[in-house]
């Protein structure tokens, strides 16, 4: 994508133009980010007090009997908003999505095993062993540069 800016003191408030042939996931992702108003904080609940999550902190992020639930080295936690709205508000560097139920935190894999056939098994820093889904295998393979 290329970026361009122009200063001009005429402009009394930033203004962003994106010009594109298409709709493609880059641009979407551009415009989610310039046109974001949601604050960023992240609160789970454990043992019947709220807590604010740090990203950093996060291993993963996965929907399991209709609840939302974040993993970090302290423990799981409840979270109120489903997992599409936190896939929203994390970092979109360090967190990528590996199936329609779960979300993991790159920083936290400790390896990828390619060796299973058209799926990728994850093991993440707190030992728990997961799988990357069909449908995101591609996406992973992109990220990991396969």
């Amino acid at each position: 994508m290329q970026v361009e800016l122009k200063l001009d003191s005429s402009y009394l408030e930033p203004k962003a133009i994106i010009m594109a042939a298409a709709i493609t996931d880059e641009v979407e992702h551009a415009l989610k980010i310039l046109s974001e108003d949601i604050p960023q904080v992240i609160s789970g609940i454990r043992d019947e007090k709220l807590e604010v999550l740090e990203q950093e902190e996060l291993v993963r992020i996965y929907a399991s009997r209709g609840k939302v639930f974040a993993v970090t080295e302290k423990g799981e936690y409840t979270l109120r908003l489903r997992l599409y709205e936190m896939e929203e508000r994390l970092s979109g560097e360090s967190f990528v999505r590996i199936s329609n139920s779960e979300i993991v935190n790159l920083k936290k894999v400790l390896h990828f095993d390619l060796s299973f056939a058209g799926t990728i098994c994850v093991k993440l820093a707190d030992g728990t062993v997961t799988y990357v889904s069909r449908r995101y295998v591609p996406k992973i393979k992109k990220i990991l540069g396969l």
